[in-house]
């Protein structure tokens, strides 16, 4: 780009030695902040001072600026340069609407961004507010060819000055400035200093449409062309860790402004996934890693963290076709078949084994390896409901009867851990989170309903985080949910082991009123 080639060096040393900051305000400001473009413009405008002495004024303060907008540290030590006042510049006429807009803003402004300066540029903003500018043409011309037709313009050349619309005064002037920095080490900084939310700001000034007016008629160009200022922005840009609400609005500039492939390549990377598979496909590859995860706690951080991912609610969960079901079925025959395994492995090991005292040094105790299959399962199973694919699952925990017959002659303290399982499948039935047909729902609760009172103990000493509450309310309902024969011989199973066991059996008291009521009371009244 013909823009990015650096200025010769006689030019540069005229505008270094010419660069200050003057102000043409009735009261001479204060040396500006030596970051001049890192700050959004303030919204108060002093008004208009008829000539310049002021300003010469102004800049004989005794402080200097390498130039303007630099973020060069102030030089205190060498003396201020002699500076030529400025030529007298007749103050720019209000059009009436514009008047009105700057009375209501609190006035208009101007200031010297060179001295001397052969150019005056007023700038409107799109709330009627204007800021004037005084500005070495050169300068402009250089860094940006639709600047260079605004200043070639015939524009109201009898009265010395242009005047161009633009979306946002403070970043359009922070862009101006920027165009007077040579040293690319220190537009970086500045842009550091400024933030990416501001770069981005000036990354639209420099690639969005600004206006202009020449002989009475307005003129649109579709970017302002200030290459290097462009490169510097995405240069930063790149570089940096951006915030959610800054990636949205680099996005949206993306989508309305084009820029250059080659320049934006690495931060298009950084916003769309390209050619990378799709969230789905990597989302049963995380599921399959957690499953065979070694260390506890992690496996427990990143369970939550991947449920909160794929969860329906999630912000995070876009996409309505979900997760392959055939695939996440798969992991879960596969830890079932572990599990069966590790039952055989107890059985022929007995208590001991199973224990932890008879594991070897290469394998972890019996039970924790048990324990994980189990959590692994109820994971899977929750995953399954949010998705409403858990119907297959219920079918098929139904049908483990090897579990089944292995679990009467198993230790205590391996053997209710499959009822975990069934308690979960348990409370999501009672929750009306399953959808299971009435023969499926009668199957499951037919085989791991006496396990389930057998186990009920064990699960109040290692609760393991289950609500035993919940779940003799979710068990409760889930029978309800029978034929009134059905729950009659459950609810007699329960019955004559709550008066054996008392406090050790599932308390399905209510449940059995209401089952008792339906069968009875109100059939005996429809009778009558």
């Amino acid at each position: 780009m013909a823009s990015l080639r650096r200025s010769s060096s006689s030019s540069s040393s005229r505008r270094r030695s010419s660069s200050v900051w003057c102000c043409s305000f009735t009261v001479p400001p204060a040396s500006p902040d030596p970051r001049g473009y890192s700050k959004p413009l303030k919204n108060t405008n002093p008004p208009i001072a008829s000539s310049s002495p002021a300003a010469t004024a102004a800049a004989k303060l005794g402080r200097r600026i390498l130039s303007p907008g630099r973020v060069s540290p102030i030089d205190s030590e060498s003396d201020p340069p002699s500076l030529a006042p400025l030529p007298e510049v007749p103050s720019p006429p209000r059009d009436p609407e514009i008047s009105a807009s700057a009375g209501t803003a609190g006035g208009d402004g101007t200031a010297s961004l060179s001295s001397p300066s052969d150019l005056r540029l007023r700038l409107r903003g799109r709330d009627g507010r204007f800021l004037v500018l005084e500005l070495d043409s050169r300068v402009l011309c250089e860094n940006s060819e639709v600047l260079r037709k605004v200043v070639a313009g015939s524009g109201r050349p009898e009265e010395g000055w242009r005047e161009v619309e633009v979306e946002d005064l403070g970043a359009f002037r922070e862009t101006v400035e920027m165009m007077y920095v040579e040293e690319e080490e220190e537009l970086m900084r500045g842009l550091a200093s400024a933030g990416v939310s501001r770069s981005v700001d000036l990354l639209e000034v420099m690639m969005h449409c600004c206006r202009w007016y020449e002989s009475g008629e307005k003129k649109v160009s579709s970017k302002i062309m200030f290459d290097r200022g462009v490169v510097a922005c995405l240069n930063y840009i790149e570089a940096v860790p951006w915030s959610e609400s800054e990636e949205e609005k680099l996005k949206s500039l993306f989508e309305r402004c084009s820029l250059d492939e080659a320049l934006t390549q690495d931060i298009l990377a950084r916003l769309h996934p390209g050619g990378t598979r799709g969230s789905e496909d990597l989302a049963v590859q995380l599921i399959q890693s957690i499953v065979d995860g070694a260390n506890a706690s992690a496996r427990k951080e990143l369970q939550s963290l991947v449920t909160g991912l794929l969860s329906k609610s999630s912000v995070y969960q876009k996409d309505p076709a979900g997760l392959d079901r055939e695939r996440l079925y798969s992991i879960c025959s596969s830890c079932l078949d572990s599990l069966v395994a590790l039952f055989e492995e107890a059985l022929a090991l007995g208590c001991t084994y199973a224990n932890g005292t008879g594991a070897s040094k290469e394998t972890k105790p019996l039970v924790e390896r048990i324990s994980k299959q189990v959590e692994n399962l109820n994971w899977l199973l929750e995953i399954l409901i949010d998705r409403h694919m858990a119907e297959e699952f219920v079918s098929s925990w139904a049908g483990q009867k090897e579990l089944i017959r292995m679990h009467q002659r198993a230790s205590p303290m391996v053997r209710y851990e499959l009822s975990r399982i069934s308690a979960s499948v348990f409370i999501a039935m009672g929750k009306g989170k399953l959808g299971c047909p009435g023969e499926v729902r009668f199957a499951v609760l037919e085989a791991w309903f006496g396990p389930m009172l057998v186990d009920f103990g064990w699960l109040q000493r290692c609760s393991k985080g289950l609500d035993v509450r919940t779940l003799e309310e979710g068990l409760g309902q889930a029978i309800l949910t029978l034929p009134l024969k059905q729950q009659q011989g459950l609810f007699v199973e329960w019955f004559r082991c709550f008066g054996g066991k008392g406090t050790e059996c599932p308390n399905l008291s209510k449940a059995f009123q209401v089952w008792w009521r339906r069968s009875f009371v109100r059939t005996a009244e429809a009778r009558t």
